[in-house]
């Protein structure tokens, strides 16, 4: 157990599949009673399976339970909320409409916390700056920018590159397991970095308690760095069968965001084909460098092939 840590108080922002890891690996290291969870209102009396269990879950791990709007509140009721902790990590994703990072942020800032986690587990918003065709990437730049105009709160952005999972989303229109078909965003050769929730969960209580402690830095993380050729050969291995493979240009992709504008996941092809910012080697990772396994993309698919049969 981390002494240090248990005279803090850490308050995680959302409980649901990043969120509860970053829970559960916290829980099991820290002082009890040092975690909290910030929901939505009604979260604990769903009848939704999912809340429920996540529910009797956070009981059982002696997590505080409390309930917030992120949508409606007010960046000040939000930043009264914060006052009394100690560390903020933001796990909400961009469920809760554009602007919410910046609020969160702003809140952050004026409630004084030491030290914040933002919702930064994607893609390297340095090198993508703006204009990539996704917008919530563009919020994401302008935290940076925030966080970098101040001195009194710290910041760590853990960058993960996008859940593993999520290659396999058949909306995200990559790996189609029931068509079996691949198909690569921009070219066969662009890279693309992916880290599961567990193994970010981890790696985030890692990070946070790391001696000397981290302060005001981009740490990166991995759980695999492959090209989507790379990727249509592991479906190949993982499944026994020959895959179609579809590759969409940037024109292609410019051409279809230009019919439907308004596409979430057209966005999100086109920015993950632009390449850069997507993507960094393993060997320049926080867990290579501190000997930490990963779950990489071959072994995540050889156990979800499993789990389906």
């Amino acid at each position: 157990m981390n002494e240090k840590s248990s005279r803090e108080k850490i308050l995680i922002l959302g409980a649901g599949q990043l969120g509860m890891q970053v829970i559960r690996n916290l829980a099991s290291r820290i002082s009890p009673g040092t975690v909290s969870v910030l929901v939505e209102p009604g979260f604990t009396t769903s009848t939704d399976k999912y809340k429920q269990e996540v529910t009797g879950v956070l009981g059982s791990l002696g997590v505080e339970i409390l309930h917030f709007d992120l949508s409606e509140g007010t960046e000040e009721n939000l930043a009264e909320l914060f006052e009394k902790f100690s560390t903020v990590i933001c796990c909400t994703g961009f469920v809760a409409g554009a602007g919410t990072q910046t609020k969160i942020t702003q809140a952050v800032l004026k409630a004084g916390v030491d030290r914040y986690f933002p919702w930064q587990f994607g893609v390297d918003y340095d090198l993508v700056g703006k204009g990539s065709g996704q917008p919530v990437f563009d919020e994401q730049y302008e935290v940076r920018q925030l966080l970098r105009s101040q001195e009194s709160t710290e910041w760590v952005i853990v960058s993960t590159g996008m859940f593993t999972s999520f290659l396999f989303e058949p909306d995200f229109g990559v790996v189609d397991l029931e068509t079996g078909t691949v198909r690569a965003l921009g070219s066969w050769d662009t890279r693309v970095t992916v880290t599961t929730p567990e193994d970010i969960g981890l790696l985030t209580t890692e990070i946070y308690l790391e001696e000397p402690r981290i302060r005001n830095e981009v740490i990166f993380v991995a759980g695999d760095t492959l090209s989507y050729g790379q990727l249509a050969n592991i479906v190949e291995e993982a499944t026994g069968k020959a895959v179609k493979r579809v590759a969409l240009s940037l024109e292609e992709l410019d051409e279809q965001l230009s019919q439907a504008p308004d596409d979430v996941m057209l966005r999100y092809r086109k920015a993950f084909a632009l390449g850069t910012g997507m993507w960094w080697e393993e060997s320049k990772t926080y867990n290579h460098a501190k000997g930490i396994d990963t779950v990489d993309v071959r072994a995540w698919l050889h156990g979800h092939l499993r789990d389906k049969r």
